[in-house]
């Protein structure tokens, strides 16, 4: 029974990490999130910004991933169920746009409140 439940847990991890090489490989706005992801973490490395610092970027970056995500599954869904266009599927389409919008409108104005202050410093 343990083992079987270990290789239900090993699968789920399999199939998210399968869910992340799908998002990178489709998605062109994932791909500029996850090159962003890159810069960001290497002006973390090279300005030496704080544990706490650190935890906010991290915390913003993995919500703006995650909803990248989640709104791809949408759309993937939606255009499945409903390939020819439909207002409320439509609708449905533009909030999850709109959410990944948000939050990473949410994440630049946490980059600028870690990152300007030590950008400062420098000069």
């Amino acid at each position: 029974m343990y083992i079987q439940h270990m290789k239900s847990r090993l699968d789920s991890f399999r199939f998210a990490c399968r869910g992340i090489v799908t998002l990178a490989a489709t998605q062109f706005n994932a791909r500029i999130h996850l090159a962003v992801l890159a810069a960001v973490t290497a002006a973390g490395f090279i300005l030496e910004i704080s544990a706490t610092e650190w935890c906010l970027v991290i915390l913003a970056s993995a919500t703006v991933i995650s909803m990248e995500a989640m709104n791809s599954a949408l759309e993937f869904l939606a255009d499945h169920t409903a390939p020819e266009w439909h207002h409320r599927v439509g609708k449905a389409k533009d909030m999850a746009a709109a959410a990944v919008l948000i939050t990473s409108a949410g994440a630049a104005a946490v980059g600028i409140i870690v990152f300007l202050p030590h950008i400062l410093n420098i000069l």
